[in-house]
């Protein structure tokens, strides 16, 4: 299989890429390009990167970004950056993408542990992933040529726990290796409209 990987060198990225590439062609994406550049936040630079990569059997998206701030500071421009990334960045990924990803093929994206279980500072990233959630399980049910799309629902990682721990208070951090078997699941199973909690 050749398999897309965006955000390939993030911590999560990183794993996934371990347990894919022994048995498969990975091209690595991502805002510093591994193998080829891309931006999240970018009609345009979505588009390019599936012209330069051409067609796959799966694309994976690990990245997305969103501010922490309290719900009295968070502003309509703060909050932005989880729509147009984490939300909008996912989903174009999907529009964009359907006429790259062979038939039967599959899209998995990832939302995250603070949608269900908040957290202070977190509600511009729980919309975010809220709303990919929930574009998954309808997409689900319209994707064409038998091509999947599933969700991964990551805890926080305990690579990044010295960084992360002040937010995620009384929370069980979990191996972005353990994560990373969520996506393989995704990828190589047989499952749509899912989202696999790894908390």
């Amino acid at each position: 299989m050749k398999i897309l990987i965006v955000g390939a060198s993030g911590t999560i990225g990183k794993e996934i890429t371990k347990k894919l590439a022994g048995d498969h062609e990975v091209v690595r994406a991502g805002r510093n390009g591994a193998d080829v550049q891309v931006d999240l936040t970018s009609v345009d630079s979505i588009k390019n990167m599936y012209e330069n990569v051409g067609n796959v059997d799966a694309v994976v998206n690990a990245s997305g970004g969103a501010n922490f701030a309290t719900v009295t500071e968070l502003t309509p421009e703060l909050n932005e950056k989880g729509i147009e990334s984490k939300l909008k960045g996912q989903i174009n990924l999907v529009l964009l993408g359907l006429n790259n990803v062979r038939d039967n093929g599959s899209f998995t994206l990832t939302t995250g542990i603070m949608m269900d279980d908040p957290i202070r500072q977190g509600a511009s990233a729980a919309m975010a992933n809220g709303g990919v959630k929930a574009f998954v399980k309808s997409a689900a049910i319209e994707m064409p040529r038998g091509v999947r799309i599933n969700s991964v629902s990551p805890n926080a990682v305990q690579e990044s726990w010295e960084r992360l721990e002040k937010f995620f208070q009384g929370f069980d951090p979990v191996p972005a290796s353990r994560v990373a078997l969520a996506y393989k699941k995704s990828v190589l199973g047989a499952q749509t409209g899912q989202n696999y909690e790894v908390y």
